[in-house]
């Protein structure tokens, strides 16, 4: 029966729920608001509001329905019930109905306007009692459709039965029936939630039409000018095992999806370039793990670590975290406060160059990950450095998060070493932790004394728990008294760069520029001011193949060293030692106001490298091909510039691993979760 039942684990689990239904008279009644260009219809049943995709149904059934047709072709809210028992009672249908509104946010008691009830059982000849009968017609619905196995039972007289074969491809779930003189067509119905931070561009949602594409939600809020974020109900994947079935993702704007347009946060950029014809690598993979994606998160454009007052094509995205005045980072900023606003929404994958998946995550409180370079395709991404950019998932639970990724990277999807200039990846799925916690004293300790608190009560955690030592390590001094053979960090920073400079002028910049110039009478494109010099000032003559190979070059003498002298393998651990140090805050709260980030004592900038330090230490995993992970372990109050009482800022620590540890690091977070030590994350404005 594939993926269609739910009904057996809802009513094990709901046997004992007694609820009772609104009275039939006060169920919301279908308004039509609107029909897209795309032909889907959003509605309004009770409070809230929906999307069907009427064009392209989930099921159709042909046949004779012209005594049951709508006369005005409305559609009719309905609920899809299999019964797994052979005998379905009134007592089964309530339980299965309270498991529906206890365990899905879509459904409401309004879908019960009409009903179907299908077979799922063992028995030839199922069979519906004369409670289930009087339950149903309590509810007084306008249809009920029964399953052809069910056409013995004689029990019904108001509201009359109608007998159909149950579609192979349906699920169980709310769905608006479109009933026909010659067909009932089953439609997905999605709630349309109000992007209220607005962290997202827009909502999206799978065009069903055969060829894999999908359709932007062209719905906003109008008072409030939010978009709409279509999300489908839980219950059409509670039958299907897949890893990822039905977890609601959000898309960074880097990454193509079929049928829309990939526009990098530039308008300009989008004004010139076609609908994807093909969706991600990466980004398939979740749809084939059973992923749903609701929704294109904004960034910082063209993926740039612009601050938010820089931020000009895109209103920047808002932190749900503190006084709602936060700073949400750069460039995947929407993916980070997006996971930490909406309890509807499950993961968000985003892209990490120089450290737009870590910072996100250390301002927003959440899980996020820079993995080892290579470890995902990013063919089909927008680029900014061949050698560089990263692909990471942001979440608030940590199993969610160990699951996600071990499904989600697999060998088959490892970048090639002619892209990252290293050597081949291997990602063991590894239980051999490290010996010691190396504490970046260059980085460390953090600017808030009581998040520093928090710290330290990690660590004495970690270490107990792993049996690991602590040392004070000063990977700036290390660095900088190796031999001349060894690339400082001056060279390794002007190497990343070059990379990233010549990665993305040839596959953006210079396309954008050229078709710009030809379309508007040589005039340069509408850009904000992060790329808009190098792009003007931009030499091809010495940005060249031979300099980006040097710069390769250069970037794999340094992993190398680094893999044999500061993270290493041994047969007892992946990664000897892990790096502790700080991507975010140091527990003081950062404005996406400039001005109110004067005081250097009770606010910061983000990516200010400390004095005692050599490089951003944002940089070091982007030079030497590390795993870096934003851990989110407490929180501290500072006093709001904003709301003008006490608020909470999130404290996060950032690991470092060597390269290809990136499960035993998600192993040893799994660990810490199961003692304790790890917390699922709240949204809103505390994230614990």
């Amino acid at each position: 029966m594939g993926f269609r039942n739910s009904a057996s684990q809802s009513v094990a689990f709901w046997h004992c729920v007694c609820l009772v239904l609104a009275a039939p008279g006060k169920r919301g009644s279908w308004k039509h608001l609107q029909t897209t260009q795309y032909g889907s219809v959003a509605f309004e049943l009770g409070n809230q509001t929906y999307l069907a995709n009427i064009a392209y149904p989930k099921a159709v059934l042909n046949g004779d329905y012209s005594a049951i047709a709508s006369q005005q072709n409305s559609p009719v809210p309905l609920t899809v019930i299999f019964a797994e028992d052979d005998v379905v009672t009134g007592d089964y249908l309530q339980n299965v109905i309270a498991s529906y509104l206890e365990g899905d946010d879509v459904f409401s008691e309004d879908f019960l306007g009409a009903v179907f009830i299908a077979s799922n059982g063992t028995s030839s000849n199922p069979t519906i009692d004369a409670s289930a009968s009087a339950y149903l017609s309590g509810l007084s619905p306008k249809h009920v459709f029964l399953d052809a196995s069910f056409g013995g039972n004689r029990h019904f007289s108001n509201p009359p039965v109608t007998y159909i074969a149950a579609p192979t491809n349906l699920t169980a779930g709310p769905y608006a029936a479109s009933i026909s003189e010659n067909s009932i067509a089953f439609s997905t119905v999605y709630r349309l939630y109000r992007d209220s931070y607005r962290d997202f561009l827009y909502g999206t949602y799978d065009s069903n039409d055969g060829t894999g594409s999908f359709h932007p939600v062209s719905i906003h809020q109008s008072r409030f000018w939010d978009p709409m974020i279509p999300v489908p109900s839980r219950i059409y994947s509670w039958g299907d095992t897949r890893p990822l079935a039905g977890s609601r993702v959000a898309i960074k704007d880097l990454y193509d999806m079929k049928g829309l347009v990939t526009s990098g946060g530039s308008q300009a950029w989008a004004s010139i370039t076609s609908p994807a014809n093909t969706t991600a690598p990466s980004v398939q993979r979740i749809l084939d793990l059973g992923g749903v994606l609701v929704g294109k998160y904004k960034l910082a454009q063209f993926a740039s670590g612009a601050d938010p007052w820089d931020w000009q094509d895109e209103h920047y995205p808002f932190n749900p975290r503190g006084d709602g005045w936060l700073t949400c980072s750069a460039s995947s900023s929407g993916g980070g406060c997006s996971v930490a606003a909406y309890d509807w929404l499950d993961f968000a994958i985003g892209s990490d160059t120089g450290s737009s998946m870590r910072r996100p995550a250390a301002v927003s409180g959440t899980y996020g990950n820079r993995p080892s370079q290579g470890m995902m395709s990013l063919e089909g991404v927008m680029p900014l450095g061949g050698a560089t950019d990263t692909a990471g998932v942001f979440s608030r639970n940590v199993k969610d998060w160990v699951r996600f990724a071990k499904n989600w990277y697999i060998p088959e999807l490892c970048q090639n070493s002619s892209i990252t200039g290293l050597s081949p990846l291997v990602t063991p799925d590894s239980y051999k932790f490290p010996k010691r916690i190396l504490y970046l004293t260059d980085y460390l300790p953090l600017k808030n004394p009581a998040a520093e608190e928090i710290l330290q009560a990690f660590i004495s955690n970690m270490t107990a728990i792993f049996g690991m030592t602590v040392e004070d390590f000063n990977l700036t001094a290390v660095v900088g008294n190796t031999t001349d053979e060894v690339p400082k960090y001056g060279a390794l920073n002007n190497a990343t760069q070059i990379i990233d400079t010549i990665t993305q002028y040839q596959v953006v910049g210079k396309p954008l520029l050229t078709a710009w110039s030809s379309l508007y009478d040589g005039r340069f494109p509408p850009i904000d001011p992060a790329r808009r010099p190098y792009w003007k000032s931009y030499d091809e003559s010495v940005y060249n193949d031979t300099l980006y190979n040097q710069s390769l070059a250069t970037k794999r003498t340094a992993v190398d060293w680094f893999e044999s002298n500061i993270l290493y393998s041994t047969p007892e651990s992946c990664s000897e030692s892990i790096m502790l140090w700080d991507i975010g805050t140091g527990g003081l709260p950062s404005y996406r106001e400039k001005s109110l980030n004067s005081n250097p004592n009770t606010t910061a900038f983000l990516a200010v490298t400390p004095p005692t330090a050599g490089i951003s230490g944002a940089s070091l995993c982007p030079i030497y091909g590390c795993v870096d992970m934003t851990i989110p372990i407490g929180q501290v109050p500072y006093a709001s510039n904003v709301t003008f009482v006490e608020e909470m800022v999130p404290v996060t620590v950032s690991v470092i691993a060597k390269r290809g540890c990136d499960f035993m690091l998600w192993n040893m977070w799994e660990k810490l979760a199961d003692e304790g030590v790890l917390n699922i994350i709240k949204t809103g404005r505390t994230a614990f």
